[in-house]
Parts: C-alpha cells; structure tokens; sequence
C-alpha cells in the first residue's frame, strides 16, 4: 500500500542565524501518505515546496490550487495556509525554509505576487536538484553548507523569477520595451570598462542592433554608442577629479579607450576642455 511507503527526512543548516540578510533554515523531502494535511497553520519563515510526483491540494486564505508533478508553491510569513496530500496518488515533495532581513525583497524581486503562491516548474528545472543539494550539504555539519545552500537558494529564485516573468501579465510591447533599455543600460554601466562594442551587447542581448538602437532612442533621446561614450566620459571626469596619480593614458583604459588621441578628443567634445585641463581646474579648486 502507498502509505506504507511514506518517507521523511529534513536537515538542518548547522550554522546559527544571527540576523542574516539570507538564511536558509532547513531543507528536506517527503514521501507523504494518502490524505496526509499540514494546517491550517501559520509559519514564521518562508517555506517552498516542489512536488515531484503525486498530486495534492494547497490552500490559502484566498485560494485553493490543486497541484501535481512539476508544481511548486511557496508559503509566506504569517499567512494561514493548509495542504493535504491526494487519496489516489498522494505527492512526493522537496522543501527548503528559509528566512532574512532580505528575504522579502528578494521574494519579490523574484516577482512572487501577493496572494499567487504557486508555479509550474520548467521541464528541465533546478529546484528540485537545489533543494537535494542543501540538504546534502546540511547532513555534512560543515559550516561551509551555509554558504552553500545560499547558492541553491539563488539558483531557485533565479528559476523562480524567469518563470513568473513569463507569465506576468506585464508583457506587453511597451513594458517589454523598457526593460530591454534597462537591460542595455545595466550592461553598458558594468561593462564600460571593457574594450566593449554595441555588437557585442547587442549580441549579448540576442536582439538586431537596429532594433535596440531604436528602442534605446526612444526611450532615453540617445544612441547606444553615445550614451556608451557618454558614460566612459562621465566615469573618466571622476578618475581625473579623484586619482590624480593615474596618466591620462591609464584613465582611458580604465573606461574602455585603449587610444588616448581618441580619448582626448571625444572628453573635449562632451566637456569643452581637455583632460589634462579638466584635471588642473579641479586641482585648482574651481
């Protein structure tokens, strides 16, 4: 019979939580028995479960879902919720607790909506493995679990947020639009400092160049290649304010121009002066 196949484990994290920004408290797997419930009950940390085989029912203050293999559901801090396992084919699950300073924006930040706990996984998911390898890394009773299981816990919110990114009813044109801008300004702001190219970012991206360059226009009233030059121009102004022991040479490669002629030319251009004379105004203290 199922129920006499049932199954429990859980392990702990071996490292105390003292007031972290992430802290995954305990991670563990479950073959239930038919019509096993948990609830109506409250937790006082986060709680994800992926169900791995089996069906069952989970229930909120809100709403009842009735999920099987391949679902996932994520139980907040402080809300009443219960869960029962089905008659027929009661569900084997994954779960892994965990709590923080943090975990509320980074909850959110994985675009989990108040009151919409639960997701389908991808055919090829992590979470499941995530989840196996924390409690794995807790049964060792090393203190570098911890760091670990922080690890996972991204690599499934990561999962998370590309899943219920997919699904938002924020996808329209216009939105899509603007977080493809946003995407392109966040790399051009951490990859200034390279040699880097509007081919490559746009190659990065997987998008036509002339389709981001219009896009990028419209949304900011520059060009991708200017607003590149611009921000190298920006960050070399602070390197010329603040490190003055570093040649012009070295600010231009410090912000991606390997050609200091070239450099020089394009700072007069945005500034009306030199480096070296933007340099010895600041010195002087104008």
């Amino acid at each position: 019979m199922m129920s006499e196949l049932k199954s429990y484990s859980v392990a702990a994290n071996p490292v105390y939580h003292d007031g972290n920004p992430l802290h995954v408290l305990f991670a563990g797997e479950s073959q239930t028995a038919p019509l096993h419930a948990l609830g109506p009950k409250i937790y006082d940390y986060y709680l994800l479960h992926c169900v791995e085989e089996g069906r069952g029912t989970f229930r909120t203050e809100q709403r009842t879902y009735e999920l099987g293999k391949g679902s996932c559901f994520l139980i907040h801090p402080n809300q009443l919720v219960s869960y029962v396992s089905n008659p027929d084919v009661p569900w084997r699950y994954r779960w892994v607790a965990f709590t923080g300073l943090a975990a509320d924006s980074k909850v959110q930040e994985a675009g989990f909506v108040a009151g919409e706990p639960a997701f389908p996984i991808v055919s090829k998911s992590i979470i499941s493995y995530s989840i196996s390898q924390m409690q794995a890394a807790f049964y060792t009773k090393k203190e570098s679990a911890h760091m670990a299981s922080l690890g996972y816990l991204y690599l499934i919110l990561a999962e998370a947020q590309d899943i219920l990114s997919s699904q938002s009813s924020l996808t329209g044109t216009e939105n899509q639009v603007q977080r493809t801008v946003k995407q392109m300004i966040l790399y051009m702001s951490t990859q200034f400092a390279h040699p880097v190219s509007i081919e490559q970012m746009c190659d990065s991206l997987g998008y036509n160049r002339a389709y981001l360059s219009r896009i990028f226009k419209k949304e900011t009233g520059l060009s991708p290649v200017t607003y590149l030059l611009k921000l190298r121009i920006d960050k070399s102004r602070q390197l010329l304010r603040e490190r003055p022991e570093l040649s012009i040479e070295q600010v231009a490669a410090s912000v991606g121009l390997t050609d200091a002629l070239y450099f020089s030319r394009q700072f007069k251009r945005f500034c009306d002066q030199s480096p070296s004379a933007y340099r010895s105004q600041t010195r002087a203290g104008f």
